[in-house]
């Protein structure tokens, strides 16, 4: 009787993921949880940078180790700031963090690791003497000179961030109230204010311009020439004001700062501060009030040792 062969039954080796529909059903995820399209073009770039950079080095993006992602950073911070860097590091670890929750992969590379070490750079805010000069070059009532003073006044008054700047609709502002509601990260809705000199720069331009434009009818607040305004366009608008002025280059985050900084100066509580601005950590509150952080030491010091208002 001859004998028989026999094997023992094996399961296929697993088949490596698709990187690239890994990264489309992240981004399906991000559109779910109402990610804002600025911060899913972050995370879906970092990642497809990083997969680009693997399949160079030979490398399985799927399977990658705490080396892979090290070099990655490395090579970004070659090709870039450290700020940028340090950003698609973050992006690049809610990546990983999802593959893990998705049950794609154990654990994270970046389990461990830390973000690229950043200098500060303190932003400048915008003195009042800067201020006025900006408002000065917004002097006639031209359509972009009503349009861009209201824009200039909505900013400093409640330190909007741009997107909410742009996402604002006719009927998101009350000009009897003085107050709008803002949309913003993670479509979180906010009431800012601002005073009745701001309220009177956005009622002319809703009155004397926009009201003339032939997009009148749409539910945008602002107008160009040639449509709806987009973010790059106001930024380019508040660029233009900046050199105008003789100021450089100014953008819209420098509001932001100089809020951050009027309200902490004034004595407002940080929670307050927090709330106005639509920050939800006190490190961001910080971050932004850092500007002019020894001018207001100088100041408090100025009271308490003389007296000083």
């Amino acid at each position: 009787m001859g004998l028989v062969k026999t094997t023992k039954n094996r399961s296929p080796a697993p088949k490596t993921p698709d990187f690239g529909a890994l990264v489309d059903a992240f981004e399906l995820s991000l559109l779910a949880k109402r990610r804002s399209p600025k911060t899913i073009r972050a995370y879906i770039d970092t990642a497809r940078r990083y997969g680009a950079f693997c399949q160079a080095r030979r490398r399985e993006p799927i399977r990658s180790e705490r080396a892979d992602v090290e070099a990655f950073i490395v090579d970004q911070l070659a090709r870039h700031t450290a700020s940028t860097a340090a950003t698609r590091f973050r992006c690049l670890q809610q990546f990983f963090a999802w593959l893990v929750a998705d049950s794609e992969i154990i654990t994270s590379p970046m389990a461990k690791m830390t973000a690229p070490t950043l200098e500060e750079k303190l932003v400048p805010i915008i003195d009042e003497a800067h201020m006025k000069r900006l408002r000065a070059t917004c002097s006639t009532d031209a359509f972009v000179d009503l349009r861009d003073l209201a824009i200039i006044g909505f900013l400093a008054d409640t330190g909007a961030r741009l997107a909410e700047l742009v996402g604002l609709r006719t009927t998101d502002i009350d000009l009897k109230g003085l107050t709008a509601v803002v949309t913003g990260k993670g479509s979180r809705d906010r009431r800012v204010y601002f005073t009745a000199a701001t309220g009177a720069t956005l009622d002319r331009y809703r009155r004397k311009a926009r009201g003339q434009h032939p997009l009148a009818g749409e539910s945008a607040f602002w107008l160009g020439h040639r449509g709806i305004m987009t973010d790059s366009g106001i930024a380019q608008a508040i660029e233009k004001r900046g050199l105008e002025a003789g100021l450089g280059r100014v953008h819209a985050h420098q509001f932001r700062h100089t809020f951050a900084h009027a309200m902490k100066a004034s004595g407002m509580p940080d929670d307050e501060v927090m709330a106005l601005a639509g920050w939800r950590s006190p490190q961001m509150l910080a971050r932004y009030g850092a500007s002019a952080r020894s001018q207001r030491a100088e100041a408090s010091y100025r009271r308490i040792t003389d007296g000083s208002p």
